[in-house]
């Protein structure tokens, strides 16, 4: 209950509702401009932990390191969210929703070959 009202109150102050709105309708700028980062920068962590603690309770997790490729993909969306704003891919710029969300690609790939080299040693 407690990591729900966290996720509101990080929704609600860093507009996360009106970015993903403008974001979706192509409205980068706009987007980018009503952007609370300070705020913004603790949804990865949370979201990334909520995930962590589903997969835990369904059964996963029991592998040594398995907690690796969550934790790099809020590592790797966080600061993929600081450099949004100024990051371009092929001359467009993704903002603040879409250029995160790709951010999570190199952070379950690290995170899994981190988790499987670290076994081996």
């Amino acid at each position: 209950m407690k990591l729900i009202l966290l996720e509101v109150i990080i929704n609600v102050q860093s507009h996360f509702n009106e970015v993903i709105y403008y974001s979706f309708n192509g409205e980068i700028e706009k987007a980018i401009d009503h952007t609370e980062y300070q705020w913004l920068m603790f949804y990865p962590c949370v979201y990334f932990f909520a995930m962590w603690d589903a997969y835990k309770d369904a059964g996963g997790g029991k592998e040594l390191y398995s907690f690796l490729p969550f934790v790099l993909s809020a590592y790797f969306v966080t600061v993929g969210l600081m450099y949004s704003a100024k990051i371009k891919l092929l001359g467009i710029m993704l903002g603040t929703v879409w250029f995160p969300m790709l951010c999570v690609i190199p952070g379950v790939i690290i995170g899994i070959l981190l988790k499987k080299l670290l076994r081996k040693a």
